[in-house]
């Protein structure tokens, strides 16, 4: 692993990290790059090695969990915070080098519960993983 490569990432996430949508601490250490277009949240960001398993491929952890920010991050941006009832994911291919695109997008909207969908692809658009998720929709704070 190239620890030097790493640390950086550690440290940079930890120096530009907020407590918010895009700019949490995981968000930052995967260095995740977000774009919303078409109702869509798409992200995208390099693999690096400290992400890899044994194997020496994406770690399965890793790809789950920017499945999981594409689509609570799509939800945020048009309805509102909400949270993950409960997620499938389902892996194709390893991803081993090259730049990852993840991008979400609902199946069904509702006032409280929605139905996303999220699909990981290399940078041949081959598909490394995809999942469906069940999400609930935060309450908004009362003011006062």
């Amino acid at each position: 692993m190239d620890e030097h490569a790493a640390a950086s990432a550690f440290k940079l996430a930890m120096e530009t990290q907020k407590p918010v949508f895009e700019e949490f601490f995981l968000a930052r250490l995967l260095d995740l790059k977000f774009d919303y277009a078409d109702e869509r949240c798409t992200i995208t960001f390099g693999l690096k090695d400290f992400m890899f398993n044994p194997q020496g491929s994406l770690h399965g952890g890793v790809i789950a969990m920017v499945l999981d920010i594409a689509m609570g991050h799509l939800l945020n941006h048009l309805q509102g915070p909400g949270t993950t009832l409960e997620m499938k994911t389902q892996y194709v291919k390893a991803a081993r080098q090259g730049t990852i695109r993840c991008c979400g997008e609902f199946i069904r909207r509702g006032r409280n519960i929605s139905f996303l969908k999220a699909t990981m692809t290399d940078e041949d658009g081959a598909t490394v993983a995809f999942a469906t998720a069940t999400w609930a929709q935060l309450k908004k704070p009362r003011d006062g």
